[in-house]
């Protein structure tokens, strides 16, 4: 199946490979939303999902007896279905919003397309823009962070109260999602910041590598924090570590 880093990465790496070996550094208003759209629906899922996997490790942790009666295979895909449906819904919406702007930039300060960036190129009155993209931001970022965090510290507060071996299993289960929810949390934060602080000033090339994070650092961190999760991966690589220090 396809991954939704896959997709981020085929809206963002195209783009960049056509500015790279062409003189002329442009694209069509409908291919900046287009390519808007794709990045921030992947942004957003990506916090749904996180937000549906700590309440699964919460379920685990503190109803283990209950767990497959809570997580049936209906929920789940419920559950699943609306972290996809509902954040493609939103940014599309605010990608329409966007289309009907009238532009009197033409210059983004992004080596990709932003929401934000080409609501800043309109002369029209953007309120409408600014309120849905709050109410975006509340439901697809606030609100899923908010969630993760209130069920992490349940999950602290039941290990405490727990055996050794159960702390063991329960930080085992929940430290690479820890990992990566950090490390997107962090590459969000340098997203907003950079977009919707226009007084901060950073080099041109430090503001490129910060923005470039948010696409390009969690999917390539991803599949190695949930790799080096399975055994037979970890001694696969031991194997090969050890035969590189025979050499």
């Amino acid at each position: 199946f396809i991954h939704k880093d896959h997709i981020n990465l085929a809206a963002f790496f195209p783009r960049l490979l056509t500015d790279l070996l062409s003189d002329t550094h442009s694209v069509s208003r409908e291919a900046c939303i287009l390519q808007a759209f794709v990045i921030y629906s992947y942004a957003t899922n990506e916090n749904t999902i996180l937000m549906l996997m700590a309440f699964d490790r919460y379920v685990a942790i503190s109803k283990p007896l209950q767990y497959n009666n809570i997580m049936t295979p209906r929920i789940l895909s419920v559950l699943i279905a609306i972290s996809w449906i509902y954040p493609m819904l939103c940014i599309g919406i605010a990608g329409i919003l966007n289309a009907r702007l009238t532009m009197c930039g033409n210059k983004l300060w992004k080596v990709y397309c932003h929401n934000w960036e080409i609501v800043k190129l309109s002369c029209a009155n953007t309120i409408v823009n600014n309120v849905f993209g709050f109410f975006i931001v509340t439901t697809t970022v606030i609100m899923p962070l908010s969630f993760i965090l209130y069920s992490y510290v349940k999950i602290l507060i039941i290990c405490r109260k727990s055996s050794l071996d159960f702390r063991r299993k329960a930080y085992q289960t929940c430290i690479p999602h820890i990992v990566i929810l950090l490390n997107f949390s962090v590459a969000l934060f340098c997203e907003v910041t950079l977009s919707r602080i226009a007084t901060l000033e950073l080099p041109i090339g430090l503001s490129i590598i910060l923005s470039l994070e948010f696409l390009i650092v969690p999917p390539i961190l991803n599949p190695l924090v949930y790799g080096l999760n399975f055994s037979e991966i970890r001694k696969k690589i031991q194997w090969i570590i050890k035969a590189c220090k025979q050499l």
